[in-house]
């Protein structure tokens, strides 16, 4: 869908939202517990690349997530921001 240096965009494939992505980092990194792991000009383009992924979806007001540990919801365990948009929809509204 997008991508830009060290970060994709993909459509999850259960959405919870009109307009649901995902924004996950090339390479691994579990969870937001290890946010760390990044340089702060790495976490910069990362959270400047979720916004842009929004834009160019035509959103305006969307939810932006990110679920850290399988007690907040995480079962895939690759650092991932939810990006939601046009309405949300079963668990996540």
């Amino acid at each position: 869908m997008a991508a830009t240096d060290g970060f994709v965009a993909i459509r999850d494939i259960n959405p919870q939202a009109a307009t649901h992505l995902l924004v996950l980092p090339e390479r691994h990194v579990p969870s937001f517990h290890e946010i760390g792991q990044f340089s702060a000009d790495e976490t910069k383009r990362m959270l400047e690349f979720v916004a842009e992924v929004a834009a160019a979806e035509g959103l305006t007001d969307y939810r932006v997530v990110v679920n850290a540990g399988p007690g907040a919801g995480q079962t895939i365990f690759h650092l991932h921001w939810h990006v939601l948009g046009g309405g949300l929809t079963g668990r996540m509204a």
